[in-house]
């Protein structure tokens, strides 16, 4: 009986150290998926000896063998050489959906923030005669206030918004880490799972809720009663402890406790995470559903795309079926701190009009049921949706600039293959 190296083993390709093909890349194949999408290519440390899984009917790649070819090493390669590129198709894809998912960050976080300052100025401001529901009253407005004050006041508070994700991204991590609540649900969720991520949801924003209060304040505060020598990045975090330890400049008899804004503020937040949820898996479904058979699976947008426009429009659905519920919480936690904002009806001098720069807040409700009421029998239904055309004009921006995004992606994707 023949002798045989004992680090060879027959039928499995397992090859020993003295294989001159020891150590090389090689395929791997998955079923059930086309063929240009099956290769994928790994390379083996030299002291994992034995990693080989080739499938029937496959070769490894020759040691002579160009990377054009079959991914192979050239003959002066070795393990200092360049590691196997990716194919074109996959760098293409990879820019497509990096550069979608950029823009449609860049239009969510800072091009849409001159909107978001607008609407809560709206929200609060119950003086103003104008509820400013369609998209066109708001941009005349806000562009007044533009040329009155200066491109900075419709991106006053951006950093402290920032924070305040950051504070709810990392409140969720701890939270999730120490309990059993889930930061995710899993593909078969039972009902307790459900009910704590629900919880977990709530708990987060009732710990940001301090640092929220904040934001708000920075964020509708007029830029003409702002004192610039006294503010700076960490306003958002020092206001938000003062507020939570009841320390600080001192405020109104009218301000309510935190107490008052946690029934509130956890509510806005599992209702508009239950309906964007259910509205971005509706439009993933749907989409999947429609989906031609012939479309090319490797088409980034066809594997990117989607999702963003599920996440685009569960935001849009969300944001409007819980527009009452946050017109009512961002007044509640205004009221009492002496905040004075700009005036939503227009931007003239006082003696030339009848509308002033600014104006306060001075609201005296005494609980959010009382809020919801009092809104409905002063202001009717429409109170609940000052700013609303606001609203519009934010998401009509961010679906414009991921459109024109795909469009131009398109056409540089459509060059390439023709190149």
């Amino acid at each position: 009986m023949a002798s045989r190296r004992p680090d060879s083993f027959d039928g499995l390709g397992y090859r020993g150290r003295d294989d001159p093909l020891y150590g090389a890349s090689y395929p791997l194949r998955s079923a059930g998926a086309p063929t240009e999408l099956q290769q994928h290519w790994v390379t083996t440390p030299p002291d994992i000896p034995g990693s080989r899984n080739l499938h029937t009917g496959e070769r490894t790649p020759q040691h002579d063998e160009q990377l054009g070819e079959h991914g192979g090493r050239g003959v002066a390669g070795g393990w200092d050489a360049p590691q196997p590129g990716v194919p074109p198709g996959e760098q293409m894809n990879r820019f497509a959906g990096f550069g979608i998912g950029l823009v449609s960050l860049f239009t969510e976080n800072v091009l849409s923030h001159p909107c978001i300052v607008f609407r809560r100025q709206c929200q609060v401001n119950y003086h103003a005669r104008c509820y400013h529901l369609t998209p066109f009253s708001t941009v005349s407005v806000m562009y007044a206030l533009t040329k009155a004050q200066g491109v900075k006041c419709l991106w006053k508070g951006m950093t402290s918004t920032f924070i305040v994700h950051g504070i709810t991204l990392g409140a969720e991590g701890i939270i999730s880490e120490f309990t059993p609540l889930p930061r995710d649900l899993p593909h078969r969720w039972t009902m307790k799972q459900l009910a704590g991520h629900f919880l977990l949801k709530g708990l987060t924003a009732v710990v940001a809720l301090p640092f929220y209060c904040a934001s708000l304040i920075e964020t509708v505060q007029s830029e003409i009663v702002r004192d610039e020598s006294s503010s700076g990045l960490l306003d958002c975090i020092r206001e938000g402890v003062a507020r939570l330890l009841g320390v600080g400049a001192p405020h109104s008899r009218r301000l309510l406790p935190l107490s008052a804004l946690l029934v509130p503020a956890a509510l806005h937040a599992i209702l508009r995470y239950v309906v964007m949820s259910c509205v971005q898996r509706l439009v993933l479904w749907l989409h999947q559903r429609t989906k031609k058979q012939w479309t090319e699976p490797s088409n980034p947008l066809d594997n990117y795309f989607p999702e963003l426009a599920a996440a685009w429009a569960g935001a849009l659905v969300a944001d409007v079926l819980v527009f009452p519920l946050e017109t009512a919480l961002h007044r509640l936690s205004l009221q009492g701190t002496r905040t004075i904002i700009d005036a939503t009806d227009g931007v003239v001098a006082v003696g030339n009009g009848n509308s002033p720069l600014v104006m306060p807040v001075n609201t005296q409700y005494e609980g959010f049921s009382e809020c919801l009421h009092s809104i409905r029998r002063r202001e009717g239904v429409a109170g609940y949706y000052r700013g609303f055309g606001a609203l519009v004009t934010q998401y009509a921006l961010h679906g414009a600039l991921l459109a024109a995004a795909r469009t131009v992606l398109r056409l540089l994707l459509l060059d390439g293959r023709l190149s």
